[in-house]
């Protein structure tokens, strides 16, 4: 069963490739949804799947790609949203 979350991930999140990194990570994972970049530095996610592949998208998401330093992931359930893929939006 699929649902849907909102993800703000907050730190060294920006300028780092971390958006790009997200779409291939949830791409891999079979996970659908938006991630963009927040103007107060953060990024948010907005991310639908099953149990599993979300929580490996969040596993991955509290490291962030190599040059990125996480300091802290927020997640919310949402109401479940179909997306047709996963990509890069402006907020």
């Amino acid at each position: 069963m699929n649902k849907t979350v909102s993800v703000i991930v907050e730190g060294k999140v920006q300028g780092v490739y971390f958006r790009q990194s997200t779409v291939q990570q949830a791409l891999a994972l079979g996970v659908t949804g938006i991630v963009c970049n927040l103007p107060d530095g953060s990024v948010k996610i907005v991310a639908t799947g099953a149990d599993q592949p979300l929580e490996a998208l969040l596993s991955w998401c509290r490291r962030g790609p190599s040059r990125a330093a996480v300091e802290r992931v927020s997640v919310q359930q949402l109401p479940l949203q179909q997306f047709p893929d996963f990509r890069i939006v402006r907020p």
